[in-house]
């Protein structure tokens, strides 16, 4: 009942807080005999850290993880993964003057009403940093898919605040702090400048899919795989919303337009989202998530103190303008750990199972 751990036979448990000495995971359930080392996992965790640009938290953070278990002579050994994150440019003082009070739009008053508690340096568990330690566990789990099925994670921003963001290449994606799909990222630049000096911040839609997929993961009725792909993506800090495929879109679509046609040579759209009755398709996988406008800014706001008296606060120190910036890396690794773990589920359940298609089909579908 902790909430701290996800996945069943993929299963990766989050641990430590913002501020404190470090962060990590254990990753129990991954397959033995993989090649793994640090330099598999650091470059997943190179694009998510801070710092890494003027539009985001300058807090400077190597996150340099460290592999503590389950790995023997540079092979998985399918004992439990520990990898570890060491915080080491905390500024706890930064927040002293929120430690009695709340943040609107921030997690600090149900923290404090749920345990009766709460760690106000940098949010502690509820802190964005706490993604870290799942991208890292997405490393491992976009590395073994991809050895094994070919499996290939991508993700993208399509929206800034106001800003709609269009798809020219994939290629963009890497060459800018904004995780584009464009060349010309000047725009967002100016966007991102105006509101940092006006103490201000603003939300972001990203797009994460993944190609190559194999059919049929996925549990009829509760597990889902499109069910358990919005649980992964709800997860994730500041995420308020999920789209799969065609989304809230589908409302005004007709049934002779949303339903995807099937040929024999695939399936002539993809409204669906690669999910059909909460089943992987074969097709990729569209995922879309909404992440709200970062809760500590510098402008002042209304808020009550610990003793319910009305007040305002004035979140001082070092954050996000907009934490969909770096969000990128984090949906492709929760949607690479909802996929490793539906794999394994279908292996152990359905290995044996021979599609009855046509093989052109089977290979489409």
């Amino acid at each position: 009942m902790s909430g701290n751990t996800f996945g069943s036979l993929f299963a990766v448990t989050n641990f430590g807080e913002s501020h404190g000495p470090a962060i990590g995971c254990v990753i129990d359930g991954c397959p033995p005999g993989m090649e793994l080392s640090e330099t598999d996992i650091q470059p997943d965790l190179d694009r998510r850290r801070p710092g890494t640009s003027r539009h985001v938290t300058q807090r400077k953070e190597e996150d340099k993880v460290e592999i503590l278990s389950g790995v023997y002579e540079g092979k998985t050994t399918g004992t439990p993964i520990c990898l570890l994150i060491r915080n080491t440019d905390q500024r706890s003082k930064d927040y002293g003057d929120i430690a009695a009070t709340f943040r609107p739009g921030h997690a600090d008053y149900t923290y404090l009403q749920k345990y009766g508690l709460r760690d106000p340096r940098g949010g502690g568990r509820s802190s964005a940093r706490l993604t870290a330690p799942m991208v890292a566990a997405g490393a491992v789990a976009r590395k073994w898919l991809g050895r094994q099925h070919g499996i290939v994670f991508r993700g993208c921003m399509q929206q800034l605040g106001e800003i709609e963001i269009g798809f020219e290449s994939w290629d963009h994606v890497p060459r800018n702090p904004f995780f584009a799909p464009i060349a010309d990222v000047s725009r967002l630049e100016d966007y991102m400048d105006a509101l940092r000096k006006s103490g201000d911040s603003c939300g972001a839609r990203i797009r994460v899919t993944a190609s190559n997929m194999p059919t049929g993961l996925g549990e009829p009725l509760f597990d889902k795989l499109d069910a358990d792909i919005a649980w992964a993506m709800m997860g994730i800090n500041a995420v308020k919303g999920v789209e799969i495929g065609a989304g809230f879109a589908s409302v005004t679509q007709r049934g002779t337009t949303h339903g995807d046609s099937l040929t024999p040579q695939g399936f002539a759209t993809n409204n669906a989202g690669g999910v059909l009755g909460g089943i992987s398709t074969g097709q990729d996988l569209e995922v879309f998530i909404a992440v709200k406008p970062t809760s500590s800014i510098i402008s002042p706001r209304e808020t009550i103190d610990v003793n319910g008296q009305p007040t305002q606060v004035i979140t001082k120190g070092r954050h996000d303008p907009c934490v969909g910036i770096r969000a990128t890396p984090i949906a492709e690794a929760m949607l690479a750990l909802v996929v490793m773990d539906h794999v394994l589920r279908h292996r152990a359940q359905n290995a044996e199972v021979q599609s009855p298609l046509p093989a052109i089909a089977a290979s489409f579908l």
